[in-house]
């Protein structure tokens, strides 16, 4: 198992291929698990990189609060680490939110971004029930019976669920709870003109209340392509994989 310390926390990464890096990013309670099909298929051409949110997987517990700056940070420290100048950012989610936060803090180690069913901010009551909900569950200590809707909803086999529901079982409610209540003030949507890098932005049809996050960031950032995926909905990385694995390569290979 492969860990980076970071001064009493451990994070947990890992490497696989060699080429263009990219780095994924995952939403809360989830872990790199999550981004199984990516590691396989995309690192057969570029240098794929996964790393368990502090807290969360087999990452270790942070007394620090997780806050989008604190996980940006961590993943400078990692690229440092392994002595990649610049990479490609692909989120899922609310790590969707982490890659436009990455851009802004550091974009002179940003080669572009990847946005995933994410946003810039949570601006609907539906969207903010559903993250107040999954945090008021995290925090009454029913992590189990989260991370069992959680993992089933975005597994596409048994052998999935599994895989997702044991790693996501390592992680600390409380961190879990802090990653989901910061997504509820995380805003940078007055920002997304700054962010002068080609973004690639993947949605589901059928995932549509996502659908004005994905048009909002298409407005304002300066250089994005939106690609829809027919008769999908939020659980792209792993409900969507080859799909989305080919979008990646394509954009990789006109971006790098």
């Amino acid at each position: 198992m492969t860990m980076l310390d970071l001064g009493g926390v451990s994070l947990y990464y890992n490497v696989k291929g060699e080429g263009t890096p990219i780095i994924f990013i995952h939403p809360p309670l989830l872990t790199s698990a999550n981004f199984r099909y990516q590691i396989d298929e995309l690192s057969q051409k570029f240098k794929i990189i996964t790393f368990d949110i502090r807290g969360h997987g087999r990452s270790s517990y942070s007394v620090q609060p997780i806050t989008y700056p604190l996980i940006v940070e961590d993943m400078k420290r990692l690229l440092d680490h392994l002595k990649i100048p610049k990479a490609f950012l692909c989120g899922y989610s609310t790590g969707g939110s982490i890659v436009l936060e990455f851009l802004l803090t550091f974009p002179d180690r940003s080669l572009g971004g990847i946005v995933i069913s994410g946003m810039s901010e949570v601006g609907d009551w539906y969207l903010k029930r559903r993250i107040l909900l999954a945090s008021s569950i995290s925090r009454a200590g029913a992590g189990r019976f989260l991370a069992s809707v959680i993992s089933w909803g975005n597994s596409d086999t048994q052998e999935t669920f599994r895989k997702l529901l044991k790693e996501a079982l390592k992680g600390d409610p409380k961190n879990i709870e802090q990653y989901y209540c910061y997504s509820l003030i995380y805003n940078c949507t007055h920002q997304l003109t700054r962010i002068d890098f080609p973004i690639l932005l993947v949605y589901g049809t059928k995932d549509k209340s996502f659908h004005s996050y994905a048009n909002l960031l298409h407005e304002k950032l300066p250089i994005s392509d939106l690609k829809f995926l027919q008769n999908e909905k939020h659980q792209l990385p792993t409900k969507a994989a080859k799909e989305v694995n080919q979008l990646i390569n394509e954009f990789i290979n006109v971006h790098c």
